[in-house]
């Protein structure tokens, strides 16, 4: 097995046709076809099924993208950090749920590192794709939160992914709302009192478990439901249209504006807010330095 090969098979996967990918990489069909065959047979594996309209993962192919991704990576890391004499730029990626600390801590850490060269990423997606992100080395940390309701479900694929949950705070639950909503002028609200006004919710996907909501009380009834992408589409229709979305109470002002208030919900549940890493391998500096960022930032909100 060679780093080329498993280049090839990444480009046939993302292009969908041997034809296609040949073209792009500027290499024969055949060499790729013949790729293809001395990668199954040295795997035992089946990596693409054909159809009429060129090629597809198998179930094993698709792990087995996952696997060589992961590889290429980290040999374009080790390439960057060791091949060239000048100093190579630092890497790092967090894969979140949407907090807006993390965005902070993310903020604090670049200016800490605020060097002439530097790549670093930030992914606020979903529940489901950072447990992905972290297993696959994509990202050397995820954050999201655990509750009574899906803790046993969350530490087992966990555990079976070979990953690990780390708490950072427990919080109460808070609805966040429009100042201008007529709930702001409580001192705290229930689930009854939640009935009348649009639940707003984060997209999961294909794997859109109750277990992998980024809101608690996700099985609670409601009349009125909008699923979104991204935290400046929730805010804007809190304020639009009076929604609400059930999260940790931590608001920056900064970043979520001055227009949304946290209000404490009466319930039973608790948000437990980590961070997960490999079991496999030792955080590395930068990994610590980001939690220190992090355990400022819940410990010290922007008002």
């Amino acid at each position: 097995m060679k780093l080329q090969q498993l280049k090839y098979i990444i480009a046939i996967a993302e292009c969908g046709s041997i034809t296609a990918a040949a073209k792009k990489l500027l290499v024969s069909q055949p060499s790729l076809s013949k790729c293809v065959s001395e990668m199954e047979e040295e795997m035992g594996i089946t990596i693409f099924n054909r159809n009429n309209r060129g090629v597809y993962l198998s179930e094993q192919g698709s792990k087995f993208l996952a696997y060589s991704r992961q590889v290429v990576e980290q040999a374009d890391l080790l390439e960057s950090e060791f091949k060239h004499k000048e100093k190579s730029k630092r890497v790092f990626a967090i894969s979140a749920q949407h907090y807006a600390f993390v965005v902070n801590a993310f903020v604090d850490l670049v200016k800490e590192y605020g060097r002439e060269k530097y790549e670093f990423s930030l992914r606020e997606t979903l529940t489901y794709s950072i447990i992905e992100d972290v297993k696959n080395y994509r990202s050397e940390l995820g954050v999201l939160f655990l509750s009574n309701f899906n803790r046993q479900v969350i530490l087992r694929i966990l555990e079976s992914e070979g990953l690990s949950f780390s708490s950072l705070f427990v919080a109460k639950p808070h609805v966040f709302v429009s100042r201008d909503n007529p709930l702001a002028k409580q001192k705290s609200v229930t689930l009854d009192d939640l009935k009348a006004y649009p639940r707003l919710t984060y997209e999961q996907g294909i794997n859109n478990s109750f277990y992998f909501s980024e809101e608690l009380h996700s099985t609670e009834t409601s009349l009125k439901n909008i699923i979104v992408t991204d935290r400046a589409t929730i805010f804007n229709l809190m304020i639009g249209l009076n929604g609400y979305t059930i999260s940790s109470g931590i608001l920056n002002e900064n970043l979520n504006g001055s227009n949304i208030v946290a209000i404490p919900l009466i319930s039973s549940e608790e948000m437990e807010i980590g961070y997960i890493s490999p079991q496999d391998r030792p955080l590395n500096d930068i990994s610590k330095s980001y939690i220190k960022h992090l355990q400022y930032n819940i410990t010290h909100p922007v008002p």
